[in-house]
């Protein structure tokens, strides 16, 4: 049976603080809030983030998101105030990553053509 659709949970203690930094992180407001605890955010056809209130988990996530111009999309994250630290080169993609107020680590990574992200 194929698999049809990814969620990757972020989770905060903090969920208004959570939300608003998400929102800046993705730039524009989530596409869902099911509920008081979840908001959503559909970051490609079949693959959503979500930030969950969950103070006993908050701070421990990490989240890789894929992307097609690194630079670019640093350069635009920048501008809304959030830095990311160095690029560093692995064996299939460049990346960088930086971490979210609560603790969490936000990684943007290109591929380099050896491994489809």
């Amino acid at each position: 049976m194929p698999i049809t659709n990814v969620l990757a949970v972020v989770t905060v203690a903090d969920m208004d603080s959570g939300l608003a930094w998400y929102e800046q992180l993705l730039g524009r407001s989530a596409d869902t809030s099911p509920m008081e605890s979840l908001a959503e955010w559909q970051v490609t056809e079949t693959g959503w983030v979500q930030l969950v209130r969950d103070a006993d988990r908050a701070g421990t996530g990490q989240l890789t998101l894929g992307v097609d111009d690194l630079e670019a999309h640093i350069a635009v994250l920048a501008g809304r105030d959030l830095n990311f630290g160095a690029i560093a080169t692995g064996d299939f993609t460049i990346f960088a990553s930086m971490t979210d107020p609560e603790g969490n680590t936000i990684t943007f990574a290109e591929d380099r053509g050896q491994w489809n992200l």
